[in-house]
C-alpha cells in the first residue's frame, strides 16, 4: 500500500492532478448549463454518493435549493444519500445494491438528471442507480476517479479525476460541484462573471 501524502506533498499531490483537469472543466460547464435548462422546465436533480460523497452530493443539492452565491429561485433537487428512513427500509428489505436505485426510480422521471459521485467509481450501490436512471430515462452524470470504471461506463456523461488518492479526488469533485452551480447562476444571468464562454456565447449571439 501507498504512503498517505502530508503536508507540501498533499499539495504536490493536487497541483498533478490539476494539471489533468482540464477536459472536466468544460464537462462540468456544460452541465451548469444543460441542468438550467431542465430545472427552469420543471425537471429535477438528483444526487447520491457513500462517505465523503455522499456529503458532497448534500451540498450539490443544498447550492440549488438554496443558493450558490447570489439570490434567485430554489429548484427541485434531492439528496439520495440524506434519505435516512428510505435508506434503512430499503437495505432492511432488498439487496444492498438496490440503496439507490429504488429511490431513482421512485423520484425520477424522463429528463432529469441523476449525479453520482464516487472517487472510486466501483460502489456496487452507484452502479445499480446509473444503469436504473438510464433505464427510466434520466440523463446520468457521474463524478468519479480514474478510467476505466463501472460507474463511467454506465452513465450518460462523466467528469473522471486522474488521481490516485481519494482525497485528492474528493477535493477535485469539490470544484467541479462549485463550477456546475457558478455554471448554472451565469446560464441565469445571476451573478455573470465574463468567463471564456460567456464571452464566446455573447459573440455568437452578436
Amino acid at each position: 500500500m501507498s504512503h498517505t501524502p502530508c503536508d507540501h506533498e498533499h499539495l504536490a499531490e493536487l497541483q498533478k492532478a490539476l494539471a489533468g483537469f482540464g477536459s472536466c472543466v468544460d464537462i462540468v460547464d456544460d452541465w451548469g448549463v444543460r441542468l438550467t435548462r431542465v430545472l427552469e422546465g420543471g425537471g429535477r436533480l438528483l444526487a447520491a454518493g457513500n462517505g465523503g460523497s455522499a456529503a458532497q452530493a448534500q451540498h450539490l443539492t443544498a447550492e440549488l435549493v438554496g443558493r450558490y452565491r447570489e439570490d434567485r429561485a430554489p429548484y427541485s433537487a434531492i439528496c439520495l444519500s440524506a434519505e435516512t428512513s428510505s435508506l434503512t427500509a430499503i437495505t432492511n428489505d432488498y439487496p444492498a445494491s438496490e440503496l439507490f436505485a429504488r429511490q431513482v426510480e421512485a423520484h425520477g422521471r424522463p429528463g432529469d438528471v441523476l449525479v453520482l459521485m464516487s472517487t472510486s467509481g466501483r460502489s456496487e450501490n452507484l452502479v445499480a442507480a446509473a444503469r436504473r436512471g438510464r433505464r427510466v430515462g434520466l440523463e446520468v452524470w457521474s463524478m468519479t476517479g480514474p478510467l476505466p470504471n463501472p460507474l463511467a461506463e454506465h452513465s450518460t456523461e462523466y467528469c473522471a479525476v486522474d488521481a490516485p488518492y481519494t482525497a485528492t479526488v474528493q477535493e477535485l469533485h469539490l470544484v467541479a460541484l462549485h463550477m456546475l452551480c457558478a455554471a448554472l447562476d451565469r446560464t441565469l444571468g445571476v451573478g455573470v462573471s465574463r468567463t471564456r464562454r460567456s464571452v464566446e456565447d455573447l459573440e455568437a449571439g452578436a
